[in-house]
């Protein structure tokens, strides 16, 4: 072999573990991608709310609602969840927008007495205990520890439910490099642990898990 085959081979070597390992970069980047953002569009499926709803309309400067105006306690502690249309027709006996989704609210359910059957994205596994007045009340927590950013949404965003187990993503969905899963996190079991560990509480499984 003389000397210009063993440059070129060195040369075609080299090109050959180049190319090498390019593939396998492009082939570890194209997994993650698959894995972690084109996979759980396929597992989780979307659910749409029926009626849309702005939290920064109510939250905002206009009208100046705050959480607990809407989603109270009733005298036990107990956390009433979403208030029924009856509260919402105190403002909204008629149409006082020029919203499309609030003359649909006011003609399908105000008028009719028609409760709106919201669909839940936090809601939890049934061995899963969660009490609001505990966090809220004893634990003085604000909503936006859990729900940050809430009062911000313009609208609903469709749940996410998982095709294989029926739970929702926001209670059971992974983040990737603590970037979130959903535009609202604080109700996975990790972010329960990290906030109880930051706060020095140190709970046993039986506390949430019944």
């Amino acid at each position: 072999m003389n000397t210009t085959d063993a440059i070129n081979r060195n040369a075609s070597k080299g090109t050959d573990d180049v190319r090498g390992k390019t593939i396998f970069f492009f082939g570890i980047v194209g997994m993650l991608f698959l894995g972690w953002i084109i996979f759980p569009f396929f597992i989780y499926a979307p659910v749409a709310q029926p009626v849309q709803f702005s939290h920064s309309t109510h939250a905002g400067d206009n009208v100046g609602l705050k959480c607990v105006d809407c989603h109270s306690y009733d005298k036990d502690g107990r956390f009433l969840g979403i208030p029924g249309t009856s509260k919402c027709a105190g403002c909204h006996s008629h149409t006082i927008g020029v919203s499309d989704e609030e003359k649909k609210f006011v003609d399908e359910y105000i008028l009719r007495h028609k409760e709106i059957r919201w669909v839940v994205y936090s809601s939890q596994p049934e061995n899963v205990y969660f009490s609001h007045a505990t966090h809220v009340k004893v634990g003085k927590l604000d909503c936006e520890t859990c729900h940050f950013g809430h009062e911000f949404t313009d609208k609903l965003r469709p749940a996410r439910f998982s095709r294989i187990s029926g739970y929702s993503i926001d209670v059971s969905g992974s983040t990737l490099l603590d970037i979130p899963s959903t535009p609202s996190t604080g109700m996975r079991m990790d972010d329960c642990a990290g906030c109880h560990n930051k706060r020095g509480h140190k709970e046993s499984c039986i506390d949430c898990h019944k």
